[in-house]
């Protein structure tokens, strides 16, 4: 049983190296084989429903990766110095990750081709923005936010913000808007 969750996960592994590299349409069965060792009878094995499985299991791991990445900072929103870190933390990453981050996977790639994995995008988004509503009334209720916010709608923004900032630097390659659009959140936040 083990062995063959460890298979099964280097397949789903190496599915989204793939896929971070050359994009969902580029990437065949053949390459993910290469990549993880395996041979189409195993993939189909793990994945008989083939390749929208697989996409749907690529998706869920990206997603995992996305919030995971941004721990423990995500879980810890509770003042404008946890804010700043978490702020510079998610700057950071997605600057290094460049064209190859998970989110940008989900966003651009995956999950326009199966409704699935929009699912589980949809899925993450609602996780994520939960995280970040509780951080805003946990700062509310330390008096360093503004108390008049409305904390759903707030944390919405700030999703939006950080999603619209990693499209921009699929694009350009610059994280320059992601900045500028987490600092004008933090502004129009924080006291």
């Amino acid at each position: 049983m083990r062995k063959g969750a460890a298979t099964r996960l280097r397949i789903v592994e190496a599915a989204a190296a793939e896929i971070r590299e050359r994009g969902t349409n580029a990437t065949t069965l053949d390459d993910v084989g290469r990549r993880s060792g395996t041979g189409k009878g195993q993939m189909f094995y793990y994945f008989p429903e083939g390749r929208e499985q697989l996409l749907l299991a690529v998706a869920e791991l990206e997603a995992e990766r996305v919030f995971d990445d941004q721990q423990p900072y995500l879980s810890e929103l509770t003042s404008r110095a946890a804010w700043e870190a978490w702020r510079d933390l998610v700057v950071e990453l997605y600057r290094d990750q460049g064209l190859h981050c998970p989110l940008g996977v989900l966003i651009a790639d995956v999950g326009r081709y199966s409704p699935a994995a929009q699912a589980v995008t949809a899925q993450l988004v609602r996780r994520w923005q939960e995280c970040v509503r509780a951080g805003i009334e946990a700062t509310q209720a330390t008096g360093e936010a503004d108390p008049a916010l409305d904390a759903d709608r707030t944390a919405a923004a700030v999703i939006a913000t950080v999603q619209g900032g990693v499209t921009v630097l699929l694009s350009t390659s610059s994280a320059e808007h992601l900045e500028a659009g987490l600092n004008l959140c933090l502004d129009h936040l924080l006291l």
